[in-house]
């Protein structure tokens, strides 16, 4: 007998998001309901809708609200442990998730705090919420899996079967879907993502034809004969990442792709692995709020029906979080000593 509670995961943890903050704070709502559903899953296609029913019932600017959401969105593409990008970083520099982790966090604690601030005192008039957010604690236990087993170092393939099984039961019980109805919604999840995979494998081919025809090694000797120093080496690795992300719109393959890189210039100038992963991770993830082309303001454009341009300047996160990457590299803080452990010598001597 299925219970008496309709309310799906998304709609519940979104509800009681807007439910805890005052109407004045309903901008930082939206920022902190985007954070916590992107380290999770993703979050622009399950929040706007959310965050455009504000906007009307509050008059706000669609492309602001968009703004808000891909900022959220960026959050959880960097900070996530679940995410292909801080995958990525990690593994192609041989470090721990929760050490990129704890560096990453450290930096962008301002870069949060700034942006929650300032959406809290942009001027709103006429807030008009009448609107009784109903929730199910019970419906985002799924969400509170992934991030808990996330967090204390469970790998991702486990935590996503976990992730994906425990909705399923849940569904079952609550009369959403059957057990063999449920299949169908997990190939619907699944070929959601058959455009994003195709573009990859495009993408991929094209970074390879780069790479034989010269254009990234020409990159890596160039930046190689003006670097003198360790910050200049950290500096290039983030332009790297930056400028393949700017020509690919993927982040992903861009850090795979600079990946090797990286490592050579960690190696040549002594640098930590963790620094390295995580500068990979920031530089490769805050770009894409700058990309007019890039998927995510694409997607949160037109679901907002304004020009992925109108959005750009509201991505105020994005803007931060590239202000506090420079002064990670320039401040050097938080700092990670080089030993044999936390450099690339000892990887050299494996190989």
């Amino acid at each position: 007998m299925a219970l008496p509670i309709r309310w799906h995961a998304v709609e519940s943890i979104s509800n009681l998001g807007l439910s805890i903050l005052p109407a004045k704070l309903i901008l930082p709502r939206i920022f902190i309901i985007g954070c916590i559903l992107s380290f999770a899953m993703g979050t622009i296609i399950a929040l706007m809708p959310v965050a455009l029913d504000v906007a009307m019932k509050t008059g706000v600017n669609p492309a602001l609200m968009a703004g808000i959401v891909v900022g959220g969105a960026m959050f959880g593409d960097n900070m996530s442990f679940i995410s292909a990008t801080a995958i990525a970083s990690a593994q192609t520099q041989n470090v721990m998730q929760k050490e990129k982790f704890k560096l990453n966090f450290i930096t962008y604690i301002p870069a949060l705090v700034i942006n929650i601030i300032l959406l809290a005192l942009y001027p709103i008039d006429n807030i008009v919420m009448t609107t009784v957010y109903e929730y199910s604690l019970v419906k985002i236990i799924p969400y509170v899996l992934v991030i808990v087993l996330s967090l204390i170092g469970l790998s991702v393939i486990p935590v996503m079967l976990i992730g994906v099984f425990s909705g399923i039961i849940l569904g079952v019980l609550y009369g959403d879907f059957s057990w063999i109805g449920s299949m169908e919604f997990v190939q619907k999840g699944m070929g959601g993502m058959e455009d994003m995979a195709i573009i990859a494998i495009f993408v991929g081919g094209l970074v390879e034809v780069m790479k034989y025809l010269g254009g990234i090694q020409w990159l890596m000797a160039t930046l190689g004969k003006k670097t003198k120093s360790k910050k200049a080496a950290e500096l290039s690795i983030g332009f790297l990442v930056t400028l393949l992300c700017v020509a690919t719109t993927n982040n992903t393959i861009a850090i795979v792709t600079v990946g090797p890189l990286a490592q050579e210039i960690g190696q040549k100038f002594h640098l930590a692995r963790a620094r390295v992963a995580t500068i990979l991770s920031m530089f490769g993830t805050h770009v894409q709020g700058f990309i007019p082309y890039a998927g995510q303001l694409l997607v949160a454009g037109g679901m907002a029906k304004v020009s992925p341009v109108q959005v750009m300047p509201w991505v105020w996160y994005c803007y931060l979080t590239f202000i506090f990457s420079i002064l990670f590299v320039l401040l050097d803080l938080p700092r990670v000593k080089v030993t044999e452990e936390t450099g690339y010598d000892k990887l050299d001597n494996l190989n």
